[in-house]
């Protein structure tokens, strides 16, 4: 017998990872299933996907998901409405309009091999590396979609061969996924939303189309390039040969956009998704703002086709999560996760020891991709507890600062109680000693969700809308939401603040001019 008759499902695809939960009508989770893919680093500074392995695991992740749910009792194929879709950002693939296939693995987001491409841009622009920031809001960066697209186009012969005969199409794994699920070869849709295009640094911000002339200083053809849509419409349906055919796709948001839809954040409010990297959004409401200290302007997210946007302010941390698996995978010091919060309560402080995770770079507010990891202050008195403990507020040192710039480029308050409370999300935040430090190091309340998964959540909400399950009332209720959440205050005095914040400074600066170190 049906508990339900109204589901909506999320495809949530992550860089390390594919999910798909099924929600009922309160939006409370009923059947879900995750699957790791393989990351690929063909030399130092690369990272790259399989497409063709993203798209099996969304393939078995839905039909896991859908099985557990029914096996629960859980009517979905009689009443699942819409599925939405939340992907990684910025991770660039081309691949061929005739026979499906990708012409090279995805490059994903925080590669740095375009580190050539940004340095010869930048001197052959007048504006330099902040040239397309009026048009787009981005600085040139190895981050970005188009200088991905610009090396691929540049190095790899099948990329060339495909653009030269029109076979080629552009995309990053959103539109891989919608063109997949609705037919492929076989009249997929070629798509891409204003938020996943907003990370390409070829959408004009204001107009929300292709900029004409950016597409024309970087000689990128405009027919390999997506369609942009709105955040939250129905696009098409799920073509035969996947599980939950016929079902609409009705919902499409980058992952941090996704968890600002997820976290309910409107004008004024904030917040962090602490995942492989961590990214910081605030919600400028429907102005532009520019930065002059070191954050991205984007989109936060337009929510139906003839909805007015939100914009919203980013600060873009490459290594949050990822510096605990590199301890776990490489060093050997943690054999699982958790346990680098024991491993971190072992000691009393870090001991004067400041770990700075810019393997490939620093992104805001620093914008350093000659930067490197560096592990400082260490004695003889140094333990594995205290480089535990270093790694896990590093990740809230480089929050800070990206708040820090936020608090310089925009009058933020939260609309909604009487004190700023920083939203946070994502695996890393099930850690509550490094949310005491996040809220130690801001002097600002942390609140942490009830549910941390709010990617999935957000792409959630935006389909629901599309098919008038939920209204945006409802979306943004976030009283009800902080109900069960857990608020971690800040306890640790201003003379300590400074000091910590001083010495990790000191340490971001070591880090700087140390990407041609011969080996």
């Amino acid at each position: 017998m049906s508990k339900d008759d109204v589901y909506i499902g999320a495809i949530d695809q992550g860089t390390s990872s594919s999910r798909f939960i099924i929600y009922d009508k309160s939006a409370k989770p009923i059947g879900i299933h995750h699957v790791e893919f393989t990351q690929f680093y063909p030399q130092a500074g690369w990272v790259e996907h399989d497409p063709m392995e993203i798209l099996e695991s969304v393939r078995v992740c839905i039909t896991k998901a859908v099985d557990k749910a029914t096996a629960d009792g859980f009517n979905v194929d009689k009443g699942l409405k819409a599925i939405g879709i939340t992907n990684q950002r910025e991770t660039t693939l081309v691949w061929s309009k005739s026979t499906g296939a990708p012409l090279h693995n995805a490059i994903v987001w925080m590669d740095a091999r375009t580190t050539s491409v940004c340095r010869r841009l930048e001197k052959e622009l007048s504006g330099g590396r902040t040239h397309f920031v009026e048009s787009c809001g981005l600085p040139i960066s190895t981050y970005f979609s188009a200088m991905k697209l610009l090396w691929l186009m540049e190095n790899v012969d099948a990329v060339k061969e495909a653009i030269k005969k029109k076979d080629a199409l552009f995309g990053t794994i959103d539109t891989w996924l919608i063109w997949n699920l609705t037919g492929g070869v076989k009249g997929g849709l070629h798509v891409t939303d204003v938020s996943n295009a907003s990370r390409t640094m070829l959408m004009n911000l204001k107009t929300l189309n292709w900029d004409e002339s950016t597409l024309k200083t970087l000689e990128i053809p405009p027919e390999v390039l997506p369609k942009i849509i709105s955040n939250s419409e129905v696009i098409g349906n799920v073509t035969t040969g996947w599980p939950i055919a016929g079902i609409p796709i009705a919902g499409c948001l980058g992952d941090q956009h996704a968890a600002m839809l997820g976290q309910a954040c409107g004008k004024g409010e904030a917040k962090s998704t602490y995942g492989t990297g961590a990214f910081i959004l605030l919600n400028t409401g429907e102005e532009v703002v520019q930065s002059k200290h070191g954050l991205l302007s984007t989109i936060a997210f337009k929510l139906g086709p003839n909805a007015l946007p939100n914009y919203a302010l980013e600060g873009s941390v490459a290594i949050a999560g990822a510096a605990v698996q590199w301890i776990r995978d490489s060093l050997s010091l943690i054999s699982n996760a958790n346990e680098i919060e024991d491993m971190a309560l072992g000691v009393e402080s870090n001991g004067g020891v400041y770990f700075v995770p810019a393997f490939n770079g620093l992104f805001a507010p620093w914008w350093r991709d000659d930067a490197r990891g560096v592990l400082v202050g260490i004695t003889r008195y140094t333990s594995k507890g205290h480089i535990a403990r270093a790694v896990l507020e590093s990740m809230c040192f480089q929050v800070k600062d990206v708040i820090d710039s936020m608090r310089k480029d925009s009058e933020f308050s939260d609309s909604k109680t009487d004190e700023f409370l920083l939203r946070v999300d994502g695996g890393a935040t099930v850690n509550n000693l490094m949310l005491q430090t996040q809220a130690d190091l801001l002097a600002t309340p942390v609140i942490r969700p009830a549910d941390i998964e709010t990617t999935a959540l957000g792409a959630a909400y935006a389909a629901g809308l599309a098919v008038e399950v939920w209204k945006e009332d409802y979306i943004f209720d976030s009283k009800d939401k902080l109900k069960n959440a857990n608020i971690f205050r800040p306890l640790m005095n201003e003379e300590m603040r400074k000091k910590k914040s001083d010495s990790w400074l000191k340490a971001v600066n070591k880090s700087f001019d140390l990407a041609d170190l011969s080996l």
